[in-house]
């Protein structure tokens, strides 16, 4: 103890002494004993240990093997080794303490040639032992062991003793922040404030410096002796560990000879197995790699040769092949030659003559459209140089430039008009009367020419729209087809892509791909020459992923002899990674490049509605010539045949383009359906103006019955409502009738219904030319046929006539005329209603009840003639039998003058009216005779009894019933006279 007290200094603050030993150091709590790293084993007890207790005996040399690691290069300070309060047994301390708990605690595999020893096996012993050690167990409860209770009295005592000599020292150098160095540490270890005085050294400072010595050293006196007996109590434990160290150390070297021998031989099987092997794979793999760069320069000489093969396709407008050869070596660029820096301005390069591409495309379809639209008319309908147009297109399309159309919709409009000047400027060229230089405007040129002239204008107006048509429909077709055929392609590439993206790894081709890349993992892990075999493992990784489908990042490419190596850019890759991230750079390029399914539908939609909008461009533009026409209300003034020929001109033109375009345009229509309306109220207006003319002037007297209309009842008689064709100048005429013949009938009629006749047969023949006037001309033709009914009804039951044509009276002939007049047009009313109702839809059937209405009126009319005439009459006998007289002579002469009366009435109307009515017109007349005669025999007291007056008024009677029945047509009338006497009181 004394020398181990002479020889030591004060301990380190952080736990080395001076003489290199080594304290227990404190480990960090968050570090975990799975992840700790490797450390040093500690040398503890060397072999030969020497009388020196810090001093080891044959120790390395520092400066011969300061490279070199062995046994004694590990230092550890003896508590440290001893002191491991995590384990009771020190056995186990020795090799958990520096490489952690799990280095001694693993699980160790079992062999495979020990037998699997259970618990069965040891059941016989532990049958046998079982009644020993229970009585062994009995009797060390009952009799204790002395020197086990004597050792813990012992221990005990020796701890509290220990224990109260530590707390004697100060509580300073116990603490963890313990240093020396630091001023306030030193200061309050070695006060040396009290050693010296104002005038030097004395005898008290060397007394208290000795005095602070003993003290000290007392401090290490006790910490030794702790730890001593700390080390008498843990000796065998460390006897027993320094014999583990021997045996480790003879282990130790046993290994390294084994592993110094193994080396040995693999290194001669290297030599001998495995170079000449490996030699010629690296010539193979060069071999490969020589071919790749090859092929990688010449790949690099065309793309060089890029720029002028486009001018040169450029040049003979080879759109696409220069967009297809500006894609794929963009593709090349940005795969096979990614890095290479003479190719770092060539990407930039090919995007700006792409962009010109894009422009020259569409200047040259606008070049394209305009020279094709402008071209003569008189031309055949092909397509103008189809190759070209379908180049352009399909390099619009793969470009997205999908709004060509907009510029062929803009060419086309610009056509349009061109047709309309250009037809108007050759019209006006081959009429004298009009100077152009004077008018310039179109649409007073085109007011100044007759109809004729504008007719042919307008015709050729609608020639030319055809014609126009005809070629945007073709043009139109192409363009279609070009479109439709990309969409067709594009389906088909995806119905194709869809069973390739369907299968994987499990597929077909999984386990060949998945064999081959194992093949060359392993031949890059064999002919690596990096001073890492890890490097190599990195290199064939990525392929490997990259086949199983896995999203991978970008590798960075490795360098070295092994791979492909770029000569422009020294960068290096795997050649299968490298063809397939080609492979899908050029799908997805070109699935970016085409416009998608969504976007080629619309445009085929597009195509078609631009044909409707050429359509109704062209409507648009016929409609613009009609109302320059109609302006000044030309178009109303024409004769109705020729408003039916521009109807038909403009129907035609309508159906055709209908039929051309498939598409209904209302424009030219409904402007044609407005001038129709005004020129049906000018019809309308013409013709009741005419009518109530004749009804003005007319006299109600029959009119012979020309040929002409004889031929038009004739006409409507056959089923055909229409006016039927003039007849040659110098044709032979039949001569005029007295009677119109109708369905067998004789009609006496007056000028003004013959004309009738024809005006409403005009009606019908402009139902005929123009349909859609159907409605607004069955509205007109009814007021006709009004207004004649309401006019003659004024002028004749109303005797307007004396007053308007200057007629002495109205006669019986008169009304019977008109009578039969209005039952002519009663007979026509139902021939005219059916073929309205040919002409109308279905819901517009309610129209037709204005034909009731007029029949109703009619009948009303005709009723009321004879009405009238039956009053006339009856005002005559009334007269006439007032003044009757019973006495001869007979017959009297009142009857006389009845029967006169009679016989003028009949001799008027017997011709004019059919038998039925005159007779039942006559019998209407006998009943009001009857009436008066008998009202007058009873005033005079005449009755049936016999006698002389009863006898007169017989002869009377019979007189009259004799000169009535002796009338044609009154032959077989039943005359009872029997009701004019008074029954006999």
């Amino acid at each position: 103890m004394a020398s181990g007290r002479s020889s030591c200094t004060m301990p380190h603050p952080r736990g080395r002494g001076r003489d290199g030993m080594y304290c227990k150091e404190r480990e960090p709590s968050s570090s975990s004993p799975h992840y700790r790293s490797a450390r040093s084993l500690p040398d503890v007890c060397p072999k030969e240990p020497t009388g020196e207790s810090r001093g080891l005996c044959g120790g390395p040399s520092l400066v011969a093997e300061h490279e070199r690691w062995t046994v004694f290069s590990s230092k550890v300070n003896l508590p440290a080794a001893l002191n491991d309060p995590r384990l009771a047994k020190r056995e186990s301390d020795f090799f958990t303490k520096s490489w952690g708990l799990d280095f001694a605690e693993t699980e160790v595999m079992p062999s495979f040639y020990l037998p699997n020893i259970t618990r069965e096996h040891f059941a016989p012993y532990l049958q046998e032992m079982a009644q020993r050690e229970r009585i062994h167990e009995r009797c060390k409860t009952i009799c204790p062991n002395k020197d086990d209770v004597d050792a813990v009295s012992s221990i005990t005592t020796n701890h509290d003793k220990s224990r109260a000599e530590l707390e004697q020292v100060p509580k300073i150098f116990m603490k963890p922040d313990f240093a020396l160095e630091d001023p306030p540490t030193f200061s309050a270890v070695l006060p040396w404030s009290h050693f010296h005085s104002a005038g030097g050294k004395s005898s008290r400072d060397m007394a208290s410096s000795r005095l602070l010595q003993e003290k000290l050293s007392h401090y290490l006196d006790v910490v030794e002796v702790s730890i001593a007996r700390q080390i008498s109590l843990r000796s065998e434990a460390f006897f027993h560990a320094m014999s583990s160290q021997h045996e480790l150390q003879d282990q130790l070297r046993e290994t390294q000879g084994a592993v110094a021998a193994l080396r040995r031989r693999t290194a001669t099987m290297e030599r001998v197995m495995c170079r000449g092997p490996l030699g010629a794979l690296r010539a193979a793999m060069t071999r490969g790699n020589c071919v790749k760069l090859h092929s990688k320069l010449k790949l690099m000489a065309a793309v060089q040769q890029t720029q002028p093969t486009v001018q040169l396709l450029l040049s003979t407008a080879e759109f696409v092949g220069a967009l297809e050869l500006i894609a794929t070596t963009k593709e090349v660029l940005q795969q096979e030659l990614q890095g290479v820096l003479s190719f770092r301005h060539l990407g930039s390069q090919l995007c700006e003559l792409e962009r010109l591409i894009d422009k020259m495309m569409v200047e040259d379809f606008s070049m394209y459209v305009r020279s094709d639209l402008s071209r003569s008319l008189m031309e055949e309908p092909q397509v103008l140089e189809k190759e070209r147009l379908e180049s352009l297109v399909f390099g619009l399309l793969r470009q997205r430039k999908l709004d060509f159309l907009d510029i062929y919709s803009e060419e086309m409009i610009a056509a349009a008009k061109a047709v309309v000047t250009q037809c108007v400027v050759e019209s006006v060229a081959h009429i004298e009367e009009i100077n152009a230089e004077m008018v310039t405007k179109l649409a007073d040129q085109m007011r100044l020419m007759t109809f004729p002239q504008w007719f042919e204008l307008l015709r050729s107006v609608l020639d030319s729209f055809l014609l126009l048509l005809q070629r945007i429909k073709t043009t139109l077709s192409v363009i279609r087809n070009v479109v439709l055929e990309v969409l067709d392609s594009s389906q088909k590439s995806r119905l194709l892509q869809q069973p390739a993206a369907g299968s994987g790894p499990q597929g077909p081709a999984g386990p060949p791909a998945s064999h081959l890349l194992q093949g060359e993992s392993e031949l890059a892990y064999l002919t690596h020459e990096g001073p890492f075999i890890s490097d190599a493992l990195n290199q064939a990784g990525p392929q490997e992923r990259s086949s199983a489908g896995a999203p991978q990042e970008p590798t960075r490419p490795q360098q070295g002899p092994a791979e492909g190596s770029d000569s422009a850019s020294g960068t290096t890759e795997s050649s299968s990674s490298r063809e397939q991230a080609a492979g899908g750079a050029m799908h997805m390029s070109g699935e970016d490049m085409m416009p998608s399914e969504l976007e080629l539908g619309r445009v085929a939609n597009n195509v078609q509605e631009l044909l409707s909008s050429a359509a109704d461009l062209s409507h648009d533009r016929c409609v613009k010539v009609l109302m320059a026409r109609a302006k000044d209300g030309s178009l109303e003034r024409l004769s109705s045949s020729e408003f039916v020929s521009l109807s038909q001109a403009v129907e035609s033109f309508a159906r055709e383009t209908e039929e051309l375009c498939c598409r209904r345009s209302v424009s030219l229509r409904g402007a044609l359906q407005s001038q129709a309306n005004r020129f049906v109220h000018r019809f309308h207006e013409e013709r009741k103006t005419k009518l109530s003319l004749l009804l003005d002037n007319e006299r109600w007297k029959q009119a012979e019955v020309p040929s002409e209309f004889q031929n038009l009842v004739d006409f409507i008689a056959d089923g055909r409502i229409t006016l039927p064709e003039r007849r040659a100048v110098g044709a032979e005429e039949q001569r005029p009738a007295e009677f119109l013949l109708v369905d067998g009938q004789r009609y006496a009629v007056v000028g003004t219904v013959l004309l009738l006749i024809r005006i409403f047969l005009e009606y019908c023949q402009c139902v005929n030319d123009i349909p859609s006037i159907t409605t607004d001309m069955l509205a007109r033709l009814s007021d006709l046929f009004k207004h004649f009914n309401s006019r003659s009804c004024q002028l004749v039951l109303g005797a307007g006539a004396l007053q308007v044509v200057g007629l002495k009276t109205i006669t019986t002939k008169n009304l019977a005329l008109a009578s039969r007049c209005l039952q002519l047009v009663v007979h026509f009313l139902p021939v005219i209603r059916a073929h309205f109702e040919t002409k109308l839809q279905p819901k517009q059937y309610s129209a037709l009840r204005h034909f009731d209405h007029i029949t109703k009126d009619y009948n009303d009319h005709i009723a009321e003639i004879s009405a009238k005439l039956v009053a006339i009459m009856d005002s005559l006998f009334e007269k006439a039998l007032s003044k009757y007289e019973v006495k001869a002579p007979m017959p009297s002469a009142c009857f006389r003058n009845v029967c006169k009366q009679m016989n003028k009435m009949h001799e008027a109307i017997t011709d004019l009216l059919p038998e039925e009515q005159t007779q039942m017109l006559f019998l209407r007349i006998n009943t009001s005779i009857k009436m008066h005669l008998k009202r007058q025999l009873a005033r005079l007291g005449v009755v049936n009894d016999g006698g002389p007056q009863h006898g007169l008024v017989v002869v009377d009677v019979a007189f009259y019933v004799e000169n009535l029945q002796g009338l044609r047509t009154l032959e077989k009338l039943d005359l009872n006279m029997t009701e004019i006497w008074e029954q006999k009181r």
